[in-house]
């Protein structure tokens, strides 16, 4: 899998509509959560896209300090279910922490991570912050990582 850094403007209609059809099959079919994906927040992101044999199967949403938390922060995580066995999900994070450096020339990076995942985040640094809470009907927990 290789991986685009791109702001909004840069996104082709494709890889827009790709995206969006990636996260809506995941967010909203898969887990069965009927909520707002189309924020108004993605014009202002980064958008790390991971790509196998010409097709987005891996994704997220980069913010810069103060646009969504104090620090940079990732959302949006998803990975095509047919290829997360591979995994897929920790390079995605690694890419994504190294473009949050290169791009913000930051290391401290604020995650809203759905609680049956903290241990896979974990596994990259980030700590729990503060106590379990809603978003959009699912459990999260709000993460810290400082990276090296």
């Amino acid at each position: 899998m290789k991986f685009l850094i791109k702001n909004f403007k840069e996104l082709t209609t494709s890889e827009l509509y790709e995206i969006l059809q990636l996260r809506s099959e995941v967010f909203v079919v898969e887990q069965d959560c009927v909520y707002q994906d189309l924020d108004g927040k993605d014009n202002k992101a980064l958008h790390v896209i991971g790509i196998k044999e010409d097709k987005i199967i891996a994704y997220t949403r980069l913010f810069n300090s103060g646009q969504y938390f104090n620090t940079p922060s990732i959302g949006r995580v998803v990975v095509k279910d047919t290829e997360r066995k591979y995994g897929y999900g920790h390079d995605l994070i690694k890419a994504s922490i190294q473009a949050i450096v290169n791009n913000y020339n930051e290391n401290k990076i604020t995650i809203s991570a759905q609680t049956y995942l903290q241990k896979f985040y974990e596994s990259h640094g980030f700590v729990k912050v503060g106590e379990e809470y809603l978003e959009d009907g699912i459990k999260h927990i709000k993460m810290l990582c400082v990276s090296e």
